[in-house]
Formats: C-alpha cells, sequence, structure tokens
C-alpha cells in the first residue's frame, strides 16, 4: 500500500483588472474594474482628484449586472465629479438641457437682450446676451421663468381635475426633493425640473397636485397620481437616474 499523497488545493490566480473608459455626460473617464473572490457587492469610488474611477465587483457577476450598475450611478458621478471642475459648460458654444433637449448656448455679445429659444440650421439654440461671466445666471433665470410657466399650466390643469384649489406656487432650487406641497395648498418646485423632458415636468406637476388630496406616499396617493399621470413609473425611473445630473450643474 502506498501512503496517500496529499494534494495542496489549486490557488486560484486573480484575473487581471479590467480597463476601459466611461463616458459620464460628456467627460471620458478611466475605469478599474476588478473582480474580487471575498466582494459581496459592487463598489465603485473615485480617485483622488477625480482623474479616474475604479470598481470592485465580486467574482463571476455579469457583465450586464456591472453595466446597469454604471447607468444607475451616473448622476451620482456626475455630482461627485463636480467638486473637481471649474468648468460648468456654461458659456458660449456649451450646451443645456431644455424640457430634454440639448440647446447649444450662443453668447450674443450683446450686453443687453432677452434670453432666448432660436432655431439655427434646424439646431435648437440658447441665444444669451450680457456679460460672459453673467451666462450662468443668465440661463438660471430664463430657465425659472420657463419653469413657471410649464408648472402652473400643468398644476392648474391637474387641480382642476381632481378639484382642489391651489393656494400659491413658487419655485426653488432645492437639492433633497423636487418639489412639495403644504397643508394650506401652497406647492412649491425645483425650477431644475425643467431640464427634464415634459413627461417628467408633468409627472412632478401630478405629484404634488395629488397630495392636495393625499397628503401622504400611501397606495390612495400613488393610485391618484397614477391617474393625473399614467406615464408615472416612468418618469420617476427617468428621475432616479438623470435627477442628480440637473442638480449637478453650478448656474452660479
Amino acid at each position: 500500500m502506498f501512503p496517500l499523497l496529499k494534494t495542496r488545493p489549486k490557488v486560484r490566480k486573480p484575473a487581471p483588472p479590467e480597463t476601459r473608459t466611461l463616458d459620464v455626460a460628456g467627460r471620458l473617464m478611466p475605469l478599474t474594474i476588478k473582480h474580487h473572490d471575498q466582494a459581496t457587492r459592487i463598489t465603485l469610488r473615485i480617485e483622488p482628484g477625480g482623474r479616474a474611477l475604479k470598481m470592485t465587483v465580486p467574482r463571476g457577476l455579469a457583465a450586464r449586472e456591472v453595466n446597469a450598475f454604471l447607468d444607475r450611478h451616473q448622476g451620482w458621478l456626475l455630482t461627485k465629479l463636480a467638486k473637481f471642475s471649474t468648468d460648468t459648460g456654461l458659456r458660449d458654444g456649451g450646451k443645456i438641457l431644455l424640457r430634454g433637449v440639448s440647446h447649444r448656448i450662443v453668447h450674443t455679445g450683446s450686453l443687453r437682450g432677452l434670453t432666448e429659444v432660436v432655431s439655427v440650421g434646424g439646431d435648437p439654440v440658447l441665444r444669451v446676451s450680457g456679460m460672459p461671466e453673467h451666462v450662468g445666471r443668465r440661463i438660471a433665470a430664463f430657465l425659472k421663468k420657463e419653469a413657471r410657466a410649464d408648472l402652473e399650466r400643468l398644476a392648474a390643469a391637474h387641480a382642476a381635475t381632481i378639484r382642489a384649489p391651489i393656494r400659491s406656487i413658487s419655485m426653488k432650487d432645492t437639492r433633497s426633493r423636487w418639489g412639495s406641497c403644504s397643508s394650506e395648498g401652497n406647492l412649491s418646485f425645483s425650477w431644475r425640473i425643467v431640464m427634464a423632458p415634459p413627461s417628467v415636468i408633468d409627472y412632478l406637476a401630478a405629484h404634488e397636485v395629488a397630495h392636495l388630496k393625499e397628503m401622504n406616499h400611501g397606495p390612495r396617493f400613488w393610485a391618484l397620481c397614477k391617474k393625473l399621470c399614467p406615464g408615472m413609473e416612468e418618469a420617476k425611473s427617468w428621475l432616479k437616474r438623470h435627477g442628480s445630473q440637473l442638480h449637478a450643474i453650478d448656474f452660479a
């Protein structure tokens, strides 16, 4: 009889990290993805200086799950990366969203004049006058005006549907919530919502108007909200994925 030979368990060599480039709202970021045996969840962090990203994922996790995670966290990344850059893009030749459509910013060079949307060669353009250093503030003022026009019209229509009076409507720049409704019937909205697609703006109006009847987030509230806005779920999903990108824009 020969003694049993003990065999050592094979040690699996760690797979080399995967490297790729991630597009974060037009900002190309180097991304390193490390597959780890002990990892139980996905972690994502920004390297010091904001010049690269590192991601750790459980070994064997499907690529589609990794991509879905990155997609869901685009807004978070944009918010965090904003502090590493002073370039807001709010200048001549930059871009800004209005009702979900990207508009090219054109600084007219004139000290006076309206901020207005025009079509140039079939492309949407936002013409902005005033001093170059004030372009961001003038765009913000324009967006506030457009948001008020949209939300007053939409809220009034939804309130008429459920026969609930609105006492007042105000525009704010809150970061913690998109809107609010008081027990007195005062509605408040973040004017940044006007950068979202029209269906999302409509959902926000419907959401706050529904609170005129239901001051809660119970089943009756959501049923009423969906009655007012049948596309509620799609709009909620859009806000969850892209809302923080709108909050990250610095108009100062």
